[in-house]
């Protein structure tokens, strides 16, 4: 498995940024999104219900969006209109999405706990595909 290329981002509603080198789960489910995608749009609302149930305790979640492929929305209105509250950041243009390698949106990517890429699922990906994955790696 390869190691997860390292990255900083800043958050939406907040002034923080969050870094890969903070991660400290068990799982780390990183997700990237635009807001005209209708995959995208799937995606993120079984994300949200997932956030909402999750144990954050093992696993943390964070959804990028990817700036570069959805320059004009307004983020901030498009998350609280949409009830979404799992934690956002925000791609500089599409150099986190690069990183990874993405070939479209949605593209969740699990890592394990030593923070190697250990799935990578692309936008034809279910819920419950990305779900077994965790599983996987939680029982690991």
């Amino acid at each position: 498995m390869r190691k997860a290329p390292e990255f900083s981002l800043p958050m939406v509603n907040s002034e923080k940024n969050w870094s890969l080198q903070n991660a400290n789960k068990k799982v780390t489910m990183i997700s990237f999104w635009t807001s005209w995608c209708p995959d995208s749009k799937r995606d993120i609302e079984a994300k949200q219900s997932l956030f909402q149930s999750m144990e954050t305790d093992k696993m943390e979640m964070v959804m990028i969006h990817v700036t570069g492929r959805d320059p004009e929305v307004d983020l901030a209105s498009f998350l609280s209109e949409n009830g979404y509250t799992f934690p956002v950041l925000k791609d500089d243009g599409t150099k986190v999405y690069d990183l990874y390698q993405c070939m479209g949106v949605p593209t969740t990517v699990l890592l394990n706990e030593k923070k190697e890429v250990a799935f990578m699922y692309h936008d034809k990906a279910t819920i419950m595909d990305i779900m077994n994955g965790v599983g996987a790696l939680l029982e690991g």
